[in-house]
């Protein structure tokens, strides 16, 4: 009997030391994970740089959209958060080149949702925020507005 207690036990233990392991890699509270990032919407009005300033001290930056999906996960999260859908900054600029889109987290510029005539650089638009137009789509804005964020870090 106390051959198979000490195998059971040593099972026993690895089990919780994987669940726990598992738990760990959780969103923080406010944050809800997607596709192995975690996302939380900030309804103060910033511009867009002292908004990146807030996602980077949580951990993170100004969220990057890469299809449809996560553009769905972060909408429906406003949408529970304010019951509407507020003109809201997402990670994307091309203040260093008209023209040439960046995240500001590194990833890769792939996924252009952008409403119907847009980017324009209406007014030196240079910032990318979400939610414009009757289709919710992207929109570039000057990055002094003033607008409500979502920040993303890894999980």
């Amino acid at each position: 009997m106390k051959m198979l207690a000490v195998p059971l036990l040593v099972c026993a233990m690895m089990a919780l030391t994987s669940a726990a392991g598992n738990s760990a890699k959780s969103c923080s509270s406010g944050w809800i994970a997607d596709n192995g990032r975690c996302f939380i919407y900030f309804p103060t009005l910033m511009t867009w740089a002292d908004a990146e300033k807030k996602c980077q001290f949580h951990g993170g930056n100004l969220a990057s959209v890469h299809n449809f999906d996560e553009h769905y996960v972060i909408q429906s999260m406003i949408l529970r958060k304010t019951h509407s859908y507020p003109l809201t900054w997402l990670g994307g600029t091309d203040a260093q080149q008209r023209g040439t889109w960046f995240w500001s987290d590194g990833t890769p510029f792939r996924f252009n949702y952008w409403s119907t005539g847009q980017p324009d650089n209406l007014e030196n638009a240079h910032c990318l925020l979400m939610n414009f137009g009757d289709q919710k789509k992207f929109d570039d804005q000057p990055c002094y507005y003033r607008k409500p964020f979502v920040c993303a870090k890894p999980l």
